[in-house]
């Protein structure tokens, strides 16, 4: 993972053509890049950034910033009653609660056939 001024992006290498290719991720607009080696893909990734900057300012837009604010998660009443209860034994506000479960499974980033954080 790369970060450059809050736009984060997932790389890869590709064998085939040895070359490292990314794209931005926390925005609906597009931004790829690509590079050689990891410093020229660092440097790509500036540059593409700063172009997608630049492109959205010549049409008189605001460059979409990475995703921020609110998120809405719809739970069955049975899933409320279970994080509410969760919460409350831990001794916090639900939101605080949820941010920290999610924050903790985002960051383990594995997940078993059942589709519950391992």
């Amino acid at each position: 993972m790369m970060e450059y001024k809050g736009y984060l992006a997932r790389t890869e290498f590709d064998d085939e053509a040895n070359v490292f290719h990314g794209e931005v991720i926390n925005i609906r607009d597009v931004i790829t890049f690509q590079g050689k080696s990891v410093d020229e893909l660092r440097q790509a990734l500036k540059d593409s950034v700063e172009d997608y900057f630049a492109f959205c300012a010549q049409r008189g837009e605001k460059p979409e910033r990475p995703f921020a604010g609110p998120l809405t998660v719809r739970l069955s009443p049975q899933q409320q009653r279970q994080v509410v209860l969760a919460a409350e034994k831990a001794g916090k506000r639900i939101e605080r609660w949820i941010a920290e479960v999610l924050t903790q499974a985002a960051s383990l980033g594995r997940r078993t056939k059942a589709g519950k954080v391992a």
